[in-house]
């Protein structure tokens, strides 16, 4: 239903014209075009079904953001009920995004019964337009308590209805009886629309005045795939989505062999069939292959208008997930769910457009492009004066294992600019020409092989926040993340530099009057001055960039109880209640409903450790020692000398002692920690004792699986389950 869904991709995606190895046949072209977006009731579906005026005002709600009027949205449902009724549908859901950071659903059928007998199938305006799931049982933060229960799901016109299980789900946003956001795409929709005010008064100092200003937004999903089998063997996989316990494996990912390698056939078959359900749901997927980590792999998409992105990305999770069983896989999309290897993150690709044009496209001479340097300059800005709330927004339990490793950006926020951009900011500061240079031609040396044009800038994989051409990568949220908590922070940030941008030239309107140019330039150099601290080109790894960073002031938030307290802090609520996207009430519940999850998901984990040490661990140990002891003892009976076995029992018993003692310790600071009633309180004892403990108990027990027989061990091994055929 989006009108500037991208559909140009197909005209990008090729296959083959040999004869093809799986059922597309050679006509895989045209199936694809015929089946994308099939299963999404899209532009096309409603020029076609909908009476032109209804279509016309459709169409203006969704390309001019308006409110739409209850008789249109009676036409529309109709229409989209029909619609869905010939693809199969027999229900309809508001399909909703709770602070959980997943999604959610309640399916209602379209049937209305009649005086007869018989049955309607019918869908009303109303029934699309607001829908009343229960608001008690989801994270509210305290915004709703048990006994109240009503809240609301609003119809989000701006993302199309689509066809899921023979359901037609209906995106929407999710409220309190009260009004207040319950979700994550309300205060996303809220943050666009303040970076589209902002931004079109930006524009218009320029002289332009476009019809819409929206974010574009690429997300990268990285996951692992595992053997279904191995999966359900391993308790802490099924309950936590990561291993906790598990011996460094002999090999894990120091070949480099796995990364834009040879991608499985079981592999490639569930891939294909991933690419076909969401080429169905017009999801823009586009490239896919294999991560660093063995059994790890990654996809990514065209990008979208912002909130249809993340949408989208929240239905490719699940896709990946589901369809993963049928290829005898589980898909695991925690952010470290083995030790050892790469972790997997979620790479979100952020620019801003105006009705089409890129405005982070820096032209051929960035130097001369006023208004690409002002954009910038709020861009930098944003991210320097609220690099707390974009490290609070990717903070979790899951993703504190992965930031700060080799394999992530650390957790100290920083910018790149790279090659290209570096000496003009360098040069703007120093009030001196700036200058660019295009890219060399590189010569092979082989007449063969073209020669390429090598790009302005490098990329910097240890950045947290990098340019990467006409757009930002930031590299920090974690892969099961819900990218509506980054980029309303983002959207609603760059927003206040943007009107400060208007502030700052209308303060100075007279001379404005004579020379807008100089007074943009005096505001970008201005600001590249202010914040240059943020700007880092070189090793984000390194520890001397960790001395550095601390020296010129940047926070290092380095787990999620020292970054949650950033959404509540007095500057930030400030900025979320000036553009109208989280009003205090909103921010407080947001930090009670992250500070509960991250304590819950640790509660999780150490009963599961404790559970399985008990219950799995221990008991293979003892029975693996009490056999070596016998052997010693029959040995002894012959008159041979059991060294080895007398070592090995007594290993064996020292770390069956230790397992048992710190299963307890374990067990009891989980208990003290679970009954500290204030939130922030809570999730630091979990940080400073639970998690150490967690810690010690992992590696008693991945001691003995070193020592251990395989056949006594009780679950599969990260030799098993990292190397499959």
């Amino acid at each position: 239903m989006h009108a500037k869904r991208p559909t140009a991709m197909l005209l990008r995606v090729q296959y083959p014209n040999a004869i093809c190895l799986d059922e597309r046949g050679p006509m895989a072209q045209d199936k694809v075009t015929e089946e994308y977006g099939s299963l999404v009731f899209s532009d096309a579906d409603m020029r076609k079904r909908l009476p032109k005026p209804t279509y016309r005002e459709l169409s203006r709600v969704i390309r001019e953001n308006k409110p739409i009027d209850i008789d249109i949205a009676n036409e529309v449902a109709h229409a989209m009920k029909e619609w869905a009724l010939e693809q199969g549908a027999t229900h309809f859901t508001h399909w909703f995004q709770p602070l959980n950071g997943i999604t959610s659903e309640k399916h209602d059928s379209f049937i209305t019964p009649q005086d007869d007998g018989t049955v309607l199938m019918a869908f009303s305006g109303k029934e699309l337009v607001q829908g009343e799931p229960d608001a008690s049982s989801f994270p509210s933060g305290g915004l709703r308590a048990t006994f109240e229960a009503r809240g609301y799901t609003v119809w989000d016109p701006m993302s199309p209805a689509f066809i899921k299980d023979e359901v037609l789900c209906i995106p929407t946003a999710f409220i309190s009886y009260t009004g207040e956001a319950l979700d994550k795409k309300t205060p996303l929709l809220r943050s666009e629309v303040a970076l589209e005010t902002q931004a079109k008064r930006v524009l218009a100092l320029f002289g332009e005045h476009p019809m819409r200003v929206i974010t574009n937004v690429g997300p990268e999903q990285e996951y692992f795939l595992i053997k279904e089998e191995d999966f359900e063997a391993r308790p802490d996989l099924r309950l936590c989505g990561r291993t906790l316990f598990g011996a460094e494996p002999a090999k894990g990912q120091e070949l480099d062999e796995h990364y834009f390698g040879a991608i499985r056939p079981s592999v490639n078959a569930f891939m294909k069939e991933l690419d076909d359900e969401l080429w169905k749901l017009a999801i823009p997927v586009k490239t896919k292959h294999n991560e660093v980590a063995p059994c790890q792999h990654e996809l990514a998409p065209i990008y979208e208008q912002g909130s249809l992105a993340v949408d989208d990305n929240l239905l490719t999770m699940e896709k990946l997930k589901l369809l993963a069983t049928n290829y005898g896989f589980a898909c695991l999309e925690h952010e470290k769910p083995f030790a050892y290897v790469n972790g997997s993150g979620k790479h979100d690709n952020w620019s801003i457009s105006a009705d089409g044009n890129n405005l982070l496209e820096p032209g051929t001479h960035p130097e001369k492009n006023v208004q690409f340097l002002v954009f910038l300059a709020c861009l930098v800005a944003a991210v320097d004066k609220h690099a707390d709330l974009l490290r609070m927004s990717v903070a979790s339990a899951g993703n504190d294992h992965r930031l700060g490793a080799d394999e992530a950006p650390p957790a100290v926020v920083s910018i790149f600019l790279g090659d290209a951009l570096s000496p003009v900011v360098e040069a703007l500061i120093r009030k001196e020409e700036a200058e660019t240079h295009e890219g060399d031609q590189l010569d092979l040396g082989v007449p063969a092989l073209p020669g390429i044009l090598r790009d302005n800038t490098d990329r910097n994989r240890t950045s947290p926040f990098a340019f990467t051409g006409n757009k930002f990568e930031f590299r920090m949220p974690g892969s099961q993340q819900n990218l509506s908590d980054p980029n309303v922070v983002i959207n609603t940030a760059v927003a206040e530099q943007c009107e400060r941008f208007c502030d700052y030239v209308a303060e100075r309107q007279e001379e404005a009057d004579k020379d807008f140019h100089a007074i943009a330039m005096r505001f970008v150099r201005h600001t590249f001055r202010d914040h240059h601290r943020i700007i880092f080109d070189g090793n984000g790894y390194s520890d001397e960039w960790k001395a550095e960073a601390e020296r010129r002031g940047l926070p290092n938030l380095l787990s999620t109880p020292d970054a949650l307290p950033a959404l509540i802090e007095e500057e930030n609520v400030r900025l979320f209640e000036r553009y109208n996207v989280l009003s205090e009430a909103e921010l407080r519940a947001r930090y009670v409903a992250k500070a509960e999850q991250y304590a819950k998901l640790l509660n999780i984990e150490a009963n599961t450790m404790v559970h399985m040490a008990r219950h799995l661990y221990l008991p293979a140990i003892i029975s693996y020692s009490a056999d070596i002891a016998t052997s010693a003892a029959t040995k002894a009976e012959l008159g041979i000398d059991a060294v080895a076995e007398k070592e090995l029992a007594k290993r064996l018993t020292k770390g069956t002692a230790a397992i048992y003692n710190l299963t307890d310790d374990l067990e009891q600071l989980n208990k003290d920690a679970r009954k500290i009633e204030d939130p922030g309180e809570r999730d630091n004892a979990y940080r400073d004792t639970v998690i150490p403990a967690m810690n010690a108990l992992r590696a008693a027990v991945d001691d003995m699986e070193t020592v251990c027989s395989k056949k006594c061990w009780p679950v599969p091994s990260y030799n098993d389950m990292l190397f499959y055929v």
